[in-house]
């Protein structure tokens, strides 16, 4: 048996033994290893396996992932960044909840539930996973897109969303005619508490924080200086949730802003946040601890279609919401650009010039022979890591090649004759010259 004080140490083990093992398999069959995070959860579970891991340790060793995820999502991520992109994810946000709770909440009504119960429901399966989303947005390197910015903003309004839910719902539970003051006296004290928490933590920690940042690294230690980082990050974080009443998750992204503010954003990326993927890996393993497959067998039916609100409802509310709010009337395709059916499906006979950026496009010589075939008008622009095979993309149609090895050749050239003491002027008047001395320096070996 194991134990007592041991709960801790056996539970973290198992916890990264089991998500290494299942992530290592799921990643083996083309799977995201978040699947198999989530596996090992269930794995550790259950009481058949011989080894049931301690929940609460687990759930609490994850929240420390959460806030180091969103602390480390906010040092990629400034004020500006976020408030460009309000037009589309606060209303956006906003209208797919309430497609989302309305969807939630007829389904359970279906089941035999009240309408508080469904309302209440709806809005549980209403607000995205933070983790789940910023942790996807960042393995497919799509955190700092046009794309990632709105879906940061939308969960930060679902954030603040679940917070004023949190407090709402107490109140609308209550009894007698009061019930109605409550509600809006705890939205009002909640949304005054949000308010207070941003101003604090912007006003504040942007003067404050960079200083005492400063005053650590002066130190020259840098054990000081990651315990300093992981210090704010977990004390806004807890300071968030047990003063404002605000999630923890949205105390430590507005930690990271603050941060990020600051010249040491960097540095605190690299060498204060070294636990983070590990202890976020938790995270799914605690999820998966919940899981319970026997479920199925009494409520499947109620089951499969929460995920079709999940999987469907909400995407297809977001996408109309999005096509209606946002790309500026831009035409855009999803597809496989090294397909040249791709491309004519985008209009490549009407278009007046092709432009391909991939830097090792498979077939790149066949599509623009096909490209060249189809619009023979079209200027064609492409890209190439290797300077030997600009040649052969010409060849096959090509107007402009650019090639990363002779840009930087031609960078370094260039910055060479500054030295030397060229001047502004005689580099952009001797460049076109400059630049073929230099490729056809480096394509002759």
């Amino acid at each position: 048996m194991t134990p007592h004080n041991l709960d801790l140490i056996f539970t973290l083990t198992g916890a990264l033994v089991a998500a290494l093992a299942f992530g290592l398999l799921t990643r083996r069959i083309g799977r995201s290893p978040i699947v198999g995070y989530m596996v090992a959860g269930i794995f550790l579970g259950r009481p058949m396996t011989g080894f049931v891991a301690n929940y609460d340790i687990a759930s609490e060793l994850a929240e420390i992932g959460v806030i180091l995820l969103m602390f480390g999502v906010g040092l990629q991520f400034n004020l500006k960044e976020l408030l460009a992109v309000r037009a589309v994810a606060i209303p956006g946000a906003l209208v797919q909840i309430a497609l989302a709770t309305v969807l939630g909440a007829v389904t359970a009504h279906g089941f035999g539930w009240d309408l508080g119960a469904g309302i209440l429901y709806g809005l549980s399966i209403s607000v995205a996973s933070t983790v789940v989303l910023t942790r996807i947005l960042s393995d497919n390197n799509a955190l700092h897109t046009q794309t990632g910015h709105i879906a940061i903003g939308w969960l930060v309004v679902e954030d603040i969303f679940t917070v004023l839910v949190l407090v709402l719902v107490p109140a609308l539970a209550g009894q007698g005619g009061q019930r109605a003051d409550n509600a809006l006296l705890s939205v009002g004290g909640a949304v005054g508490k949000i308010s207070l928490l941003i101003a604090i933590t912007f006003l504040v920690g942007r003067r404050w924080l960079p200083e005492f940042l400063g005053w650590v690294a002066a130190t020259r230690s840098r054990e000081l200086f990651t315990l300093s980082v992981l210090a704010v990050a977990l004390g806004i974080a807890v300071g968030s949730a047990t003063l404002f009443g605000a999630s923890m998750a949205l105390g430590a992204f507005l930690a990271g802003m603050i941060v990020n503010q600051s010249a040491y954003s960097h540095r605190a990326a690299i060498e204060a946040l070294p636990m983070r993927d590990a202890f976020a890996v938790l995270f799914f393993v605690s999820v998966g601890m919940l899981f319970n497959p026997w479920n199925f067998n009494q409520e499947w039916w109620m089951i499969g279609l929460t995920c079709l609100v999940i999987l469907v409802g909400k995407p297809v509310a977001a996408l109309l919401v999005v096509r209606m709010l946002s790309k500026q009337g831009i035409r855009a395709i999803y597809g496989d650009a090294s397909h040249i059916e791709t491309l004519r499906f985008a209009g490549l006979e009407r278009t007046k010039n092709l432009i391909l950026t991939a830097s090792e496009l498979s077939g790149a010589v066949e599509l623009i022979q096909a490209a060249r075939d189809t619009n023979p008008k079209v200027y064609i622009v492409a890209r190439t890591v290797r300077l030997e095979t600009k040649k052969s993309l010409l060849d096959a149609g090509a107007n402009r090649v650019f090639s990363a090895e002779g840009e930087m050749a031609l960078s370094i050239t260039e910055c060479l004759l500054q030295t030397l003491g060229a001047t502004q002027d005689q580099l952009e008047a001797n460049r076109d010259s400059i630049r073929k001395k230099v490729l056809s320096f480096e394509s002759s070996g």
